[in-house]
């Protein structure tokens, strides 16, 4: 588990392709590697990977097959930064909200606009995506804990102040940029939740007859 609260900007060092998978090679920069061993956890761009060798310079990680369909990591050149955090442990500062670093989609950059210090960014989620981020409900972008201000259909805006702007890779960020996004852990395990005895059955998913058969919504007026 991470909390979306970034520690350092890694580099990428290489990105080695084996058949269908990878393997990512990443200096780690500023993040404290010295109690780092193998098969820890460090989220890159809010993808969890799994330590496979390490020194105190940068690291090591495979990447499945899956996690190349659903991320951006993939598109990652040698040298490309990337936002870095260690694995959350019982006495760290909850800072941001439970991030599983398991990315659930690829969102884009619509737009950027400053604002005062800050810099409003708005992003077009997959269709699939758009059920679960909510006004004020949070959003994990490229593995950074973020607050929704505002949603549109599939399309949400945040500000990045000037502190996370210096901090992570956002401030890079320009139109038609992928990123990668996790929804809340809440809003996928409530969704299941509701579906009840119904989960258990193939293709199940909350649909608005769903929601007004079980009582959360009024029945259309027919006349």
């Amino acid at each position: 588990m991470f909390t979306g609260i970034i520690q350092a900007i890694g580099t990428v060092r290489a990105l080695h392709r084996r058949e269908s998978e990878a393997r990512i090679e990443i200096a780690t920069g500023a993040l404290d590697m010295s109690s780092t061993v193998s098969g820890d956890s460090i989220a890159v761009n809010g993808v969890c990977l799994t330590v496979v060798a390490c020194d105190e310079a940068g690291f090591a990680g495979d990447v499945s097959a899956e996690t190349l369909r659903k991320t951006a990591l993939g598109q990652l050149a040698s040298g490309a930064p990337v936002n870095l955090e260690l694995a959350l442990t019982p006495t760290s500062r909850l800072g941001g909200h439970l991030v599983s670093g398991h990315v659930d989609g690829v969102g884009r950059v619509v737009s950027r606009e400053k604002s005062g210090d800050s810099v409003i960014f708005r992003f077009e989620a997959p269709a699939d995506l758009a059920r679960y981020i909510a006004k004020k409900g949070s959003i994990c972008i490229d593995g950074v804990s973020l607050t929704v201000n505002q949603i549109n259909g599939a399309t949400f805006e945040v500000n990045i102040v000037p502190h996370t702007l210096q901090e992570t890779i956002i401030a890079g960020y320009t139109p038609g940029a992928e990123v990668n996004l996790e929804v809340d852990l809440v809003a996928r395990y409530l969704e299941r939740l509701l579906l009840g005895a119904q989960a258990a059955q193939p293709d199940a998913e909350i649909s608005e007859a769903f929601l007004a058969e079980h009582g959360f919504l009024k029945a259309r007026d027919r006349s």
